[in-house]
This record gives C-alpha cells, structure tokens and sequence, in this order.
C-alpha cells in the first residue's frame, strides 16, 4: 500500500480552506485594500468638491435620496461614497506604516535582546517596561496638541509607540531558538553573529511576527480614527472614516447614517484584519524546534 506525499503547505491550505473566518477576512482586507489602491477611479466625485446646496442629502434608498450619490452627502455638499473610498486608502496607508514603523523598530530590540542576552537584555526589557507604562492614547493626544495634526505625524507618533508587542514576540521567540542544534551549526560554520540573525534566527520568528502585524494593524486603525474623532488625528479636509464619523456626530440624532455607514465601514475593516489574523495564527502556528 503506498503513501502520496503532499506539500508542507498543503495541509495549511485546506485549514485556511475549511476556515470560513480566513476566507471572510481575506475578502474583507483584500476588498478595501483593492479599493483603497484603486480610489482614483472608484470614486465617481472628487471627495474634496464642496457643493452647500446640495448638504446632507440621504442615501438613495431613503426618502430624499437620489441615484446620483448613492450614499448622500456630508454636511458640505460632498458625495459620501467618494469620500468613503478614499477613507480606505488613509486608513489602510496608516495601519500598513505603523505596522512597518513599530515592526522594524520592536524587531530589532526584540531579536538584540533576546539573541545577545545579558546587558544587551535588561537594557531592552528596560525599555519595554517604560514603553508599556506610557499611556499611548495620551502620548499621542499631547504630541498632536504640541506639534499640530499631520497625516505624517500620526504615522510617526503611532509607529514610535506600538512596537513594544513586536519586541516581547520577537526576544521570546529568539530565546527559545537562539540554542537550537540548526543555529549552534550555523555558529560552528563561522557564520558571523549578523549572518545568524538574518538567516537564521529571523526566518524562524517571522511566522509569529505576521501575527502581531495584523493585531498592531487594527490597533493603529482604531488609534487613528479615535485622535481623528478627537480633531487631533488626521486633518481635514482629508476623508478619514474617524474625522468623518466626528464631523457628524452634530448630526446624528436627525440624519444617523450619515455617522453609521463610516462607523460601519470602521467596524467591518477591523474586523476583516482581526479574522485574518486568527486565520495567520492557526495556519503559521508552528513547533520552534526543526
């Protein structure tokens, strides 16, 4: 009787498969990131336009609305359709930087520490204590109100305070790979510390370190529409779905879509990042030992 060999990556494709949670949060990532790249001719307004005789009109399956905007209008005339699309591009441009920001800089620490030990060790776990005793929605709300809101300083801001999570991943993960039979080969054949590192060390943690990824994603998503909400996020005129969401909070006992649909919008993209992670978590969860 003989046995068929499949591929490694075989049996994680038919779990993703069989995970009804994967596939809806690929679709949902995966749509809004389409949208957010493809905005320019998605959009059937310029989101900016302003047009105050045409204010706070309804979506068009309400009494009131009209096929030309099917989503209405804002408080200024502006189509919330186009609007909402291009709020995807800022949310996802935002929540991929910070990833990219806070990843590079917990990674390092994380990967320092844990591989060298020692010194090398306590002055990161240093660090990460006092980065886990700031408040990170109070940081970001004094340097906002300090140096004034800009799309680039919300990225800065967010990166430089999210990392601490990358950083306990990676160190932990180091720690338990650092003296495994593959890496003490690695050091015999002479490869340099840097060679083991990049080779060897982090191809071993980058599985766990997607994960965190897609939890710091959501988490700067959120982060951003709440100082965006608060005014000192992302300025206007730029379509944040959390600036929208505070420019309509005047209206939202007469007119309550108009802060449902990007609160919805909101909603559905963090959801969508969370289920992908789950999913990433089940299907890259792998043993540490080779």
């Amino acid at each position: 009787m003989s046995t068929v060999l499949q591929p490694a990556g075989a049996g994680n494709r038919r779990r993703i498969r069989r995970n009804a949670g994967a596939i809806f949060g690929a679709g949902i990532v995966g749509f809004i990131t389409f949208v957010a790249i493809f905005a320019p001719w998605l959009a059937p307004y310029d989101p900016f336009t302003i047009d105050l005789g045409r204010r706070v009109i309804p979506p068009m399956w309400m009494e009131g609305g009209t096929p030309a905007n099917i989503l209405g209008t804002d408080q200024l005339g502006r189509d919330y359709l186009s609007r909402l699309i291009y709020g995807a591009r800022v949310s996802m441009i935002i929540g991929v930087a910070t990833v990219i920001t806070s990843g590079i800089i917990g990674t390092f620490l994380g990967v320092m520490g844990g591989f060298y030990g020692g010194r090398v060790d306590d002055a990161v776990m240093f660090a990460i204590t006092a980065r886990l005793s700031i408040p990170v929605v109070l940081v970001a709300l004094a340097v906002a109100g300090l140096l004034g809101t800009s799309f680039t300083l919300v990225i800065l801001v967010l990166g430089l305070l999210l990392w601490d999570r990358f950083a306990v991943v990676a160190r932990s993960t180091t720690m338990q790979i650092r003296n495994l039979d593959y890496v003490a080969a690695a050091r015999c054949a002479g490869c340099s510390p840097m060679t083991v590192l990049l080779k060897e060390v982090l191809p071993n943690i980058a599985t766990h370190l997607a994960v965190v990824a897609t939890l710091e994603m959501a988490l700067a998503i959120l982060l951003e529409a709440a100082l965006s909400f608060l005014g000192l996020g992302v300025p206007p005129p730029l379509p944040s779905w959390g600036l929208m969401i505070s420019e309509a909070k005047e209206y939202m006992f007469f007119s309550p879509w108009i802060i449902m649909i990007p609160g919805i919008a909101l909603f559905v993209l963090v959801l969508g990042v969370n289920l992908l992670g789950d999913a990433l978590r089940d299907m890259l969860g792998t043993d540490l030992s080779r």
